[in-house]
Parts: C-alpha cells; sequence; structure tokens
C-alpha cells in the first residue's frame, strides 16, 4: 500500500490543531498507520491549565533495533492576513500552504509515506506524536515517555522531523539543543503622585539597575558544538496606565538560550543574585524550559547523513544552532537528532513546504528505515 505524502500533509492540514492539538488530526493519522500494520494507542494527558493533551504511539514490528520518529500535530495560532484560509491547504506555485506545512505535518506525512515503502524491516518502527509541543510541553512527550516506560519500550535511536532545513533540503541535521530558561524578576517599589515623590518609592531607576547589571554578564565564549550562550530582555512592564502615577512594581521578562556548559538552575542562581546586588528586596521566578544537550557521534549520525547525501547530493552540516525541541526530553532515551524540511516560513503568514522537498523528504526517511533497521 502506497501513500501519497503531500496528500496526507493536506488532510493533516485541513484539521485545525492550534495547541493543544485533540481529536480530528489524530484520527486521520491513526487511520493512516493502521493499514500498514502499524497498532495505534492513543491518550488524554494532563489537565488545566496545560491540558488536556492528546498523544499518540504507534509501532510495527518487534525486538531490534528500534528506531522511532518523533513529532507533533499541534500549530501555532495563525493570526490574520494570510493570503488563502490556514486550514485549507491550497498548492500553488509548486508550494503547499496551510499552517503546519513546515512545522510539521508534512513531515509526519513524509514519515509515513516511507513507512509505506518500507513494510518489511527487521526490529521495530514506532512514531512518538505529541499534540503539545508548540504549548507548555507538560502533558505530551514527557507523558509519552512514562507511558513508554511503563511498557518497557526504550528505541534505540529517534529521528524527529523538525524543519532543520535552512537554504535547501538536506543542508542542516541538529545533533542537539541548547537550554532554555524563562525568567520574570519583580522589583518593588511604593505607588504615589508623580508630584509628591518623596511619598513613594519608584521601582523603574531600580529596576533599569538591574537591566544594566544583567547586560554586564558574560555567561560563556561557547564550547566545540553550541555557540555563546545569551541572555535577552524580553519584556518591561509596570501595569501603569497613567500618566502621574508612579508605580508600585516593575516586572522585567528574560529568556536565556544556553549550551552546554551552563546548567539552567545555576542560569537561575546567578540572575537571583544579580538582581538582589542591584535592586535589593527583588524576587526572581523561573521556569527551566529544557537543558542542553548534544547527541553523542554514532550510528544515526551517519545513516541520517548517508540518506541526504544519497538523495539530495548535498552535506549536511552538524549543528545545534536554533531554538530547541523535544529532544530534550528523548535524549534521556536514546541517541536523538532532528531533521526535516526548510525551515523558512515555519511559524509566519503564508507558511509554506515545497511539493517536491515533501516528496523527496519521504525518500530520505525511507532511506533511514532501512539503514536503521534492514528489510526482511
Amino acid at each position: 500500500m502506497s501513500v501519497d505524502p503531500v496528500e496526507l500533509a493536506a488532510r493533516l492540514i485541513a484539521c485545525p490543531s492550534i495547541t493543544p492539538a485533540r481529536g480530528a488530526v489524530f484520527d486521520v493519522l491513526q487511520e493512516a498507520l493502521e493499514p500498514l500494520g502499524f497498532t495505534v494507542h492513543r491518550m488524554i494527558n494532563g489537565e488545566a491549565p496545560d491540558g488536556p493533551v492528546e498523544n499518540l504511539f504507534a509501532s510495527r514490528g518487534s525486538g531490534g533495533p528500534h528506531l522511532g520518529f518523533a513529532g507533533h500535530l499541534d500549530v501555532v495560532p495563525p493570526g490574520g492576513g494570510w493570503t488563502s484560509d490556514p486550514f485549507a491547504p491550497e498548492i500553488r506555485g509548486g508550494l503547499l500552504y496551510g499552517r503546519g506545512a513546515v512545522d510539521m505535518k508534512s513531515s509526519i506525512a513524509s514519515f509515513v509515506a516511507a513507512a509505506a515503502q518500507q513494510c518489511e524491516h527487521s526490529g521495530t518502527l514506532s512514531l512518538i506524536i505529541t499534540g503539545d509541543e508548540e504549548g507548555p510541553s507538560v502533558h505530551g512527550t514527557r507523558a509519552l515517555m512514562d507511558w513508554m516506560a511503563e511498557r518497557s519500550i526504550r528505541p534505540d535511536m529517534i529521528v524527529i522531523g523538525e524543519p532543520t532545513s535552512e537554504n535547501r533540503l538536506g543542508d542542516i541535521v541538529k545533533i542537539g539543543r541548547r537550554g532554555s530558561v524563562n525568567m520574570w524578576i519583580n522589583v518593588p517599589g511604593v505607588q504615589g503622585h508623580v508630584a509628591y515623590p518623596h511619598r513613594a518609592d519608584n521601582p523603574i531607576p531600580k529596576l533599569a539597575r538591574v537591566v544594566t547589571a544583567l547586560e554586564a554578564l558574560h555567561l560563556d565564549d561557547g564550547s566545540e558544538a553550541f555557540q555563546p550562550s545569551n541572555l535577552e530582555i524580553t519584556d518591561v512592564r509596570t501595569g501603569n496606565g497613567a500618566t502621574n502615577v508612579i508605580p508600585g512594581t516593575a516586572t522585567i521578562q528574560l529568556n536565556i538560550r544556553f549550551n552546554n556548559l551552563q546548567r539552567g538552575e545555576d542560569l537561575v542562581a546567578l540572575v537571583r543574585r544579580t538582581a538582589e546586588a542591584a535592586a535589593p528586596g527583588s524576587t526572581v521566578e523561573a521556569k527551566i524550559s529544557g537543558e542542553a544537550f548534544l547527541t553523542p557521534a554514532g550510528p544515526i549520525y551517519e545513516i541520517v547523513r548517508e540518506a541526504i547525501r544519497a538523495e539530495t547530493g548535498v552535506e549536511p552540516q552538524l549543528s545545534t544552532h536554533g531554538g530547541t525541541s523535544d529532544g530534550r526530553f528523548l535524549i534521556a532515551l536514546c541517541p536523538v537528532i532532528d531533521f526535516g524540511l526548510p525551515n523558512a516560513t515555519m511559524h509566519k503568514l503564508d507558511e509554506a513546504a515545497a511539493v517536491e522537498d515533501i516528496r523527496q523528504l519521504e525518500r530520505i526517511y525511507a532511506r533511514v528505515i532501512r539503514g536503521a533497521l534492514g528489510t526482511r
């Protein structure tokens, strides 16, 4: 049985699955997998405010080796201003348009089509699909991993279908990801009338000292595999809508993307010390989204690189740049790499993937399956 990856991608895109995704989009995927011999398990995890989230695990075959493919069916909100309905997929000029075309429904469709090509393989082939990668990521991949652990399911290697390519399909493979931590620093003051400053305590000058101190921090110079860690102030607010009121509090929001020389909890402690020194009484709240990770060199590197070379003639660059992925969780199971479509339009208006890239990605993934599992 063959699967057209472009047609399947369009069917997935036609299901509005703004994070957290549930329901119809998982129905479409299940309907595509079961005729290929996959046993499909679907589960609902978590409660409000970060749930409920739907997740799916599908597997075919038994024993080792075990190749897993990980991905997500949820998408970010489309926003206004699209040329066409973001959930009514269209092909124009050789491009498939729709929210999720790049990130990452087409990659999932390409892998399903590749699995249809390679039905006679040894070992186990699985799909680890969440509905909560674009959201809080609390009840998504981590819940799937708990479910797998309860059943002693552990892949030997995992490919994540995130859009990693930049200038052309195959030029970038991600072998690790930076960590990410968000923080909110609150500087207290005393509210008052601007004409009577002696009766108030303006927190904004103190907040400015905190910002200056944070900007002066030198985190590191990077490592062999990673660029330097960077701290960015992303928001400043007082909640003050009046022109004649000194605010009672001021807050900044920041994000640090960090390499494998750092740990999230150490960075939180550094920011707390810095804020307290610059503005005594400041408080810091933090959320560590994930630690940095690097997949050690091993068979998965060469399997993916050789598949890309054979289909595209491109020599892929192994990189850790860019954002994070659910590889930050899955690395606890086995070696993980991210590889997928060109990412120029992900999260943008008129998101689109080239039809030929989707078909070529299917062929690359088919080679990866053969390389990892062989044939029977």
